[in-house]
């Protein structure tokens, strides 16, 4: 089954306002294998709107629409449908109730710009709205079906969730399709790649195999489409395990957790905890922690030591230590990651030094030069980098490549 989003707003094509919505309906679209072919961004604009509809009914099953059903004169959404589909707008009663009742709520008065919310057009039926005012609409064209929906994420996913997918899930036509995920750390895209190469050209069409890379890490994701489940399932069962014997050492996951909910839940079983001690990274590593619930169990602490004095009275670095060597140097990261533990009385360290730039570098010490230590059950290890990249891509980098040595060591100290 084949479907198209068509996301309507001047406020997405200048920049304005970032479409989180296509990302949000795509991911639960492909739960229930419909797998989204296009997704065209247009201004509030009729003939925009006109050429767009056109052209994705002739080619996709189930259209969705976003934008354009706000009560002010820029949305022409609704004016726009009742020409392309030649119908009229007519006044849902169900509606109008339930938009003068939200009014009434909150005593506002009732303008006539928000009575019209409760036009539809006379031909569709109408998807209720209970997280706003603007109705959603689901209309039958020709082979496809087209679903309208408000642009406010809040009100787009309360009509996906309980009148969209629905309706979509009893559709004729769709198959199942069944996803596996590797997440891998520390071999390159290209490399990882040549690696498996013998086991990609063996896939049969009906399985699709695709490289999500990010920062150190590359997602593998397979996809399995087609009629019998339980035949789908185990062949791609199959290849996954080829895959992950094939890249052990580089495997983090094949359950989509990300690397740091990975290493949480690994330390977490096995009564361990964790300090850090950060100072290139501002705080960033301390950030992908605590996004996640839970974090408290295994994460005790960090201290952020941008400045010399900061190391030398919160983490016990020697003087003589960023005298001879140098803040950026393995020395200082060994004391610092050394010291947090300490401090903190944790199982694990990282500590984090480094030359984020623009500025700070120098020939022995480039920009983008980063100690990493970790400090261990049994001793402290270090890692030297040197990246070249932006300001914020080596803070990124840094700290992923610093929780990727961490879950390394811990699995090896721990086996």
């Amino acid at each position: 089954m084949r479907a198209e989003l068509i996301v309507i707003g001047d406020e997405l094509l200048i920049g304005q306002v970032l479409d989180t919505n296509s990302s949000w309906i795509c991911a639960h679209l492909n739960e229930i294998g419909v797998q989204v072919k296009q997704i065209s961004t247009i201004s509030d604009d009729g003939e925009e709107i006109i050429n767009a509809l056109a052209l994705a009914t002739s080619r996709s099953d189930v259209i969705l629409m976003t934008g354009g059903l706000g009560p002010t004169k820029d949305d022409v959404t609704k004016q726009t449908l009742s020409r392309y589909f030649n119908s009229e707008l007519v006044f849902d009663e169900k509606v109008l109730a339930h938009v003068k009742g939200i009014f009434e709520k909150y005593d506002r008065p009732m303008l006539p710009e928000n009575i019209k919310q409760a036009e539809v057009l006379k031909i569709a039926e109408v998807l209720f709205n209970k997280a706003g005012t603007a109705p959603g609409m689901w209309i039958k064209q020709g082979k496809s079906h087209v679903a309208i929906m408000p642009g406010v994420p809040s009100e787009m996913k309360y009509l996906m969730e309980h009148e969209v997918l629905p309706r979509i899930k009893v559709l004729p036509g769709r198959k199942e399709l069944i996803q596996n995920h590797i997440l891998t750390a520390g071999l390159g895209e290209s490399f990882l790649a040549e690696r498996i190469a013998h086991i990609e050209d063996r896939l049969p069409a009906y399985i699709k195999l695709a490289y999500l890379p990010a920062p150190l890490q590359v997602r593998l994701r397979l996809s399995a489409e087609g009629d019998n489940h339980q035949l789908l399932k185990e062949e791609l069962d199959s290849f996954t395990k080829e895959i992950k014997d094939e890249l052990k050492e580089y495997c983090i996951n094949d359950n989509e957790q990300t690397l740091e909910e990975t290493l949480l839940d690994e330390m977490k079983n096995l009564n361990l905890s964790l300090a850090l001690a950060e100072s290139c990274t501002g705080g960033y590593v301390s950030h992908l922690i605590t996004e996640i619930p839970g974090s408290s169990q295994v994460f005790l602490g960090s201290i952020v030591s941008y400045d010399n004095s900061v190391k030398v009275n919160s983490l016990g670095v020697e003087q003589k230590t960023l005298n001879d060597f140098g803040a950026v140097s393995e020395q200082t990261a060994i004391e610092m990651a050394e010291g947090v533990r300490q401090k903190l009385g944790s199982s694990y360290s990282i500590a984090i030094t480094g030359i984020a730039g623009p500025g700070g570098g120098s020939v022995e010490k480039p920009v983008g030069t980063v100690w990493v230590a970790i400090a261990g059950i049994k001793k402290t290890y270090t890692f030297k980098y040197l990246f070249k990249n932006s300001r914020n891509g080596t803070i990124i980098r840094a700290s992923k490549n610093a929780l990727y040595q961490l879950i390394q060591l811990v699995r090896e100290e721990n086996k």
